[in-house]
């Protein structure tokens, strides 16, 4: 594997360990892995990997780039981590996540897919209450559970992402 590859947590758990060797991998997926396939971390301890860190700088560029695009509300930390590690490096992105997919499309960062098709067109989002349908704005910020970005200040029902056409 060359070095210029970002493995994404399904490559991780899908792949043959002599697939992954060699590939970057971010330290916060230990925890992710530990919570989701303790049998893999095990294994992944013992081939090589280069555990790597993205500066502050690409971390805040990938979250204004998912900002933009309004993939934000569908993305971990660790999401956000790894497209910033895959810009700063130059890399490609291993990773089945549409979004990631999408955001690499718009930045023009290559990526691939570990085990699904992958996506074919780029998409655009758009944040609207599941109440009284009024469209928002993307927020900066979400919560820690991944898509959960707040309720409306008309209603108080929930807000979701949705494809816009």
């Amino acid at each position: 594997m060359a070095s210029e590859e970002v493995l994404d947590t399904a490559a991780l758990i899908a792949w043959p360990m002599e697939r992954i060797a060699g590939g970057m991998v971010l330290e916060a997926q230990r925890e992710e892995l530990y919570r989701v396939a303790p049998d893999r971390l095990v294994l992944l301890d013992a081939v090589e990997v280069n555990w790597a860190t993205p500066g502050d700088a690409s971390i805040e560029a990938s979250r204004k780039l998912a900002m933009l695009t309004g993939d934000i509300a569908g993305l971990s930390s660790i999401d956000l981590e790894l497209l910033a590690l895959a810009m700063e490096r130059g890399a490609t992105l291993f990773t089945d996540d549409y979004r990631l997919q999408n955001l690499c499309s718009r930045a023009e960062i290559p990526w691939a897919s570990v085990m699904t098709e992958g996506i074919n067109s780029i998409w655009s989002w758009e944040v609207r209450c599941t109440g009284c349908g009024v469209e928002h704005e993307i927020p900066s910020q979400t919560s820690a559970s991944k898509g959960d970005i707040g309720d409306c200040d008309i209603c108080g029902s929930p807000l979701r992402t949705k494809r816009r056409k």
